[in-house]
């Protein structure tokens, strides 16, 4: 019999606590983001499927289809295919500002201003005049006008850019209608800069307001779009916009290390869920309004009154429970095996969930069951 070294057996041991770990967290209901999403069998098999080329070069087949399909999709010009969202953005303020000390207008819980490392700033030279939204996500048009700096002005940077979010994630995924939108793209234009949407969840929006991610976006120079958010893929973005700024966006992009050969395995799987994935978000939707409701009923608190538009949802724990937050959290997990992402607003005390396709009805049930209970309990 060979015999195991005391590091060989607590190697094994950690192994195996690790597989448990693994095993356990798979059968939990993981509502902490739609970016959990797991690659379906024919997703994968796309990808095992897709033609290959040299993107870098232009000459991956799968990549331009998906260009050319989002591109068509949102009534735009041209499309560029990034590795990610928080890429996706940056490439588009480098481009649409064409010189560092520039000035971009954005609100100030937009994910531009608070979760993408300072970007515009850091990497590329750009301030940011962050203005504060309503509970509705909308920035006040003269507030916009009022951070509007000319040229002309040697004290202030130059404003060149517009950013909006839709849905806006902070706020609880809050969808702009298309009437906002039309109206800040006109806006932008008068004063002569460029608007653009970090539309991650833009398809989200369009579900959610029954209109087309065209109608929605016709006066809007530039969106990014996110595959692995609610559509279920497991990386990768796109930029829309006319053919100059995706030529500016495709040098940023390479500046940026965003340039990527044979990217066709993850754009075909892009394509997938672009092809199949975004009609099935209205059952994303129905599931978040479920359970708000639910939780509302049950005492807990809800922004915009329980409002919810889409698949995001946050909410506070009912006034007469004494627990922390970080404690309910914990005891979610351990106890009815649902996770939550805790401390985002309302000085840290909401709770942020999120649906997606990997959860079903039965899940949110018990989820919701979970939350409620616990909270009567405590």
């Amino acid at each position: 019999m060979v015999r195991c070294s005391p590091v060989c057996r607590r190697l094994i041991h950690k192994l195996d606590a690790t597989k448990r770990s693994i095993c356990a967290r798979s059968m939990s209901i993981d509502l902490r983001s739609d970016t959990v999403t797991l690659p379906t069998a024919d997703m994968l098999r796309t990808a095992m499927e897709a033609s290959l080329g040299d993107d870098v070069m232009g000459e991956d087949k799968t990549v331009l289809e998906l260009q050319e399909y989002m591109a068509d999709l949102t009534g735009k010009e041209a499309a560029l295919f990034v590795p990610t969202g928080t890429m996706a953005n940056l490439a588009a303020i480098l481009s649409h500002c064409n010189t560092r000390a520039s000035d971009i207008v954005i609100g100030s819980t937009s994910h531009i201003a608070l979760w993408e490392g300072g970007g515009a700033a850091n990497l590329g030279g750009v301030h940011t005049r962050q203005i504060i939204e309503d509970e509705d996500a909308r920035m006040d048009p003269n507030d916009i006008i009022d951070n509007i700096f000319p040229d002309a002005d040697d004290h202030c940077a130059k404003t060149t850019l517009l950013c909006l979010e839709n849905t806006q994630n902070m706020l609880g995924g809050v969808a702009l209608p298309p009437s906002y939108m039309s109206a800040m793209g006109k806006l932008a234009k008068e004063h002569q800069i460029k608007s653009h949407v970090d539309g991650a969840r833009i398809f989200n929006a369009a579900i959610a307001q029954d209109v087309s991610a065209k109608e929605l976006c016709q006066d809007i120079d530039s969106i990014s779009i996110c595959f692995s958010k609610g559509l279920g893929a497991p990386v990768g973005s796109v930029l829309v916009g006319d053919s100059e700024f995706i030529r500016l966006a495709k040098r940023a992009r390479k500046r940026l290390g965003g340039g990527m050969r044979q990217a066709g395995v993850i754009a075909s799987m892009c394509l997938y869920a672009a092809q199949h994935n975004i009609d099935r978000l209205e059952d994303d939707h129905r599931r978040a309004k479920m359970i708000a409701s639910e939780l509302q009923n049950a005492g807990f608190f809800l922004p915009r009154n329980g409002q919810v538009d889409t698949n995001i949802v946050y909410f506070g724990l009912p006034a007469d429970t004494d627990i922390s937050k970080q404690e309910f959290q914990m005891k979610l997990e351990s106890e009815f095996h649902t996770l939550l992402t805790a401390g985002y607003s309302k000085g840290g005390e909401l709770f942020r969930l999120v649906t997606h396709m990997g959860i079903d009805d039965e899940q949110i049930e018990h989820a919701t069951d979970g939350i409620v209970q616990l909270a009567k309990k405590i």
